[in-house]
């Protein structure tokens, strides 16, 4: 499992990427596409079309890696947000949040609970 501290940032990628695509494509995607610099430290999720595979590239602090997971049966649930001009290139989620997706939940169900939380710059 990957760990991700209180400071680190999760992004999906919205829309299909294709599979086939390594370190640097996967890399470039992130620049070109979410305006992120790769190398942040932060991790970033791509699924295929029919979201039955999913990758993940982050930045260690010495190099990339790309986690990679298929499925056998059944589909990652991939979270859409509307902007005003059609879906967003990135969605933001937690930590928690990560963890549910790769687990198999549908999180969009799930309800948070009220409390207070330090805003985020």
């Amino acid at each position: 499992m990957i760990a991700a501290g209180p400071a680190t940032r999760v992004f999906l990628v919205s829309g299909a990427t294709d599979m086939r695509k390594g370190f640097d494509g996967l890399a470039a995607l992130v620049r070109s596409r979410l305006g992120e610099e790769p190398l942040s430290g932060h991790l970033f999720a791509f699924a295929n079309a029919s979201r039955t595979r999913l990758k993940i590239l982050f930045w260690d602090g010495s190099g990339l890696w790309v986690c990679s997971k298929r499925l056998e049966r059944g589909r990652f649930h991939w979270p859409t947000l509307e902007g005003v001009d059609g879906p967003r290139p990135k969605i933001r989620l937690s930590a928690a949040e990560l963890s549910m997706l790769l687990g198999g939940l549908d999180f969009s169900r799930a309800q948070k609970r009220n409390w207070w939380r330090r805003e985020e710059c």
